[in-house]
């Protein structure tokens, strides 16, 4: 292994430990509305990503995405579909229902891959069927069992799956991106703390202490995607895909075990037929990987050759 790989390796453990913790600072700051968490997030966000920007000079891509009417109009989509995502992370998160974030975050790979099939024309293997039934299965166990859908998870996951599949589709830097995203989002989250009652929503008659927490949201949110920035460019994708499940992994013993979410057995079960399905991906990804590193045996000679 040599070093820009290694480097890789750490820089994708980083960016999705930092996810996995990252409900620590949501209940932290959980005495504030999440909408205004929500809001300062896209505040702080654009402005730490046009920092970003200025550092590494990337004006020029920036301009150019701003430019193109067909990139503005996807962003406008990624924009308000990540902006949703942020939303219902963070009031799940203060409302005590991080397990069901977990859990849409473990339902998420399943999804995209029902979204490739869907908008790619992917084909399914015996391994993925086998998991988008498991995935289907979990669905229909909760709908039975809790006479509901799990709607913060399947929105979670729904959600970073479109996300993701809008922004496959453009050949847009990630900063760059983040910054047009945070700029589109920006006048509905300043109209938000213009016209808010909400005590916190007035930046200029908070507190200190209020507005530290609230600026934090920035790094928050960039930090990991810096990381995970540079770990594609370093390691493939198809690697980063295994370290996708420290997050909701992370968040799952966060809930349990520190913020003492009731994890009842019906739920467990939920969690028990996600798993089997991620654990087949997981068993198949290794073989494939397996399989491409082997060498290529030279062909036998040919008899009779000189």
């Amino acid at each position: 292994m040599d070093q820009q790989q290694r480097q890789g390796y750490l820089f994708a453990l980083t960016a999705f430990t930092l996810w996995a913790v990252g409900p620590v600072y949501f209940k932290w700051v959980g005495d504030i509305a999440a909408l205004d968490i929500l809001a300062y997030r896209v505040v702080w966000s654009l402005v730490l990503t046009l920092i970003l920007i200025a550092f590494s000079r990337r004006w020029r891509p920036l301009w150019t995405a701003l430019c193109n009417p067909k990139i503005r109009l996807s962003l406008l989509a990624s924009s308000l579909i990540i902006g949703a995502n942020w939303g219902v992370f963070i009031w799940a998160v203060n409302d005590n229902q991080m397990l069901s974030a977990s859990l849409g975050y473990y339902i998420n790979p399943l999804i995209n891959i029902l979204l490739g099939v869907v908008f790619f024309a992917e084909r399914l293997d015996r391994i993925k069927k086998i998991a988008a039934a498991l995935c289907l299965l979990a669905v229909l166990f909760e709908l039975i069992r809790f006479g509901e859908l799990p709607w913060v998870a399947l929105a979670l996951a729904t959600s970073f799956g479109l996300y993701g599949l809008v922004r496959k589709k453009l050949a847009v830097d990630s900063f760059v991106g983040m910054a047009l995203e945070t700029g589109l989002l920006l006048p509905i989250a300043l109209i938000y703390l213009v016209f808010s009652s909400s005590p916190s929503a007035n930046f200029f008659t908070n507190d200190p202490f209020t507005n530290v927490q609230l600026l934090i949201a920035g790094p928050v949110t960039m930090i990991p995607l810096i990381c995970f920035a540079a770990a594609a460019n370093r390691i493939p994708l198809s690697t980063i895909a295994f370290f996708q499940y420290i997050g909701p992994s992370g968040m799952f013993l966060l809930a349990v075990f520190v913020y003492n979410e009731p994890l009842e057995p019906a739920k467990l079960v939920t969690f028990a037929i996600i798993w089997s399905a991620l654990a087949l991906l997981v068993w198949d990804g290794f073989n494939k990987l397996r399989l491409q590193r082997r060498p290529i045996a030279a062909p036998p000679p040919v008899k009779g050759s000189a």
